[in-house]
């Protein structure tokens, strides 16, 4: 298996693709075509991609910017002429409302998945003083909590098929880094799991918080919430670099590190339809040369 070094993420209707720096966004209108929208990334900074977690920390938030701005560009491709013309006429109002709808997602985000699964693991303390055992407690909620969210929401239509575009960014990933020509049929039969997904990420973070959160020793609430905020960032630094150690490397240590992230993509990807495909497909074409990656591949082998 070769490394690409392409990714992306499922939009509405769609697939983002990313390569260094190039990005580009594939949507099935609902005139049945597709629209591909490319994009300039600005391009990670020397001494950031060679300083381990640092680039985990600047790789982390650059993506979140990037796959945010991404699901706001698939959304406009459906919104009817009424609310184009009105985000036309006011931009600064539009942004307002995006930060705003933003800010209210990151507090419901923190208030689930950090503060309900702190909250409830108080209840341990009751039955014992060891604070490890109330940090694995709140590790092991926020995972069922998570698992149980990722489950519910893909229970509603609309998710439904974004998990299966999920999937098909996935397979086109699989398919070209399998060294198969990028066609309909070979993604088809490719793998709808992939080591260097962001489920594995969020997954790997679960984990590695649970052990950084031991070191947190305070009954004070106000300050265990600061403390955790403030290892988000170092957290999702260490989790990025196992995940790209993950991406790159085969052995067994890697793969078992790799493979609860994997399961729990059995909940965030879907097998896609043929249409999904070629949307996939279009996405990664416009900022990838697949035909040259794996002419390059068997000279090399």
């Amino acid at each position: 298996m070769a490394y690409s070094g392409i990714g992306g993420q499922a939009v509405m209707e769609g697939v983002e693709m990313l390569n260094g720096t190039k990005g580009a966004v594939a949507v099935r209108l609902t005139d049945g075509s597709i629209h591909t929208d490319t994009m300039d990334i600005n391009p990670v900074p020397d001494w950031v991609k060679h300083t381990p977690v640092v680039r985990g920390v600047y790789s982390f938030f650059h993506s979140l910017v990037v796959g945010i701005s991404s699901l706001y560009k698939s959304t406009s491709y459906f919104e009817d002429e009424d609310e184009k013309q009105k985000a036309e006429e006011n931009p600064a109002k539009e942004k307002a409302e995006m930060g705003v709808s933003l800010v209210i997602s990151f507090v419901l985000a923190l208030a689930i998945f950090l503060y309900l699964p702190m909250f409830l693991s108080g209840f341990v303390n009751h039955f014992t003083k060891a604070a490890w055992v109330s940090v694995l407690f709140e590790g092991i909620l926020r995972i069922v909590i998570f698992l149980l969210y990722i489950y519910f929401i893909g229970l509603t239509p609309d998710i439904k098929r974004t998990f299966m575009y999920h999937g098909a960014e996935h397979k086109c990933i699989n398919c070209v880094e399998h060294d198969l020509p990028l066609t309909v049929e070979n993604v088809r039969s490719s793998s709808r799991f992939h080591k260097r997904c962001g489920t594995s990420f969020i997954f790997i973070v679960f984990l590695i918080s649970v052990f950084l959160f031991m070191f947190i020793r305070t009954d004070n609430m106000a300050l265990k919430i600061l403390f955790r905020l403030l290892l988000m960032p170092v957290i999702a630094g260490i989790s990025f670099e196992f995940l790209r150690l993950g991406g790159r490397r085969e052995n067994r240590l890697v793969n078992a590190l790799a493979k609860p992230g994997l399961w729990v993509q059995r909940l965030t990807t879907k097998e896609p339809d043929d249409s999904m495909i070629e949307v996939g497909i279009a996405s990664v074409r416009a900022v990838f040369d697949p035909d040259k990656f794996i002419q390059d591949h068997e000279l090399q082998q």
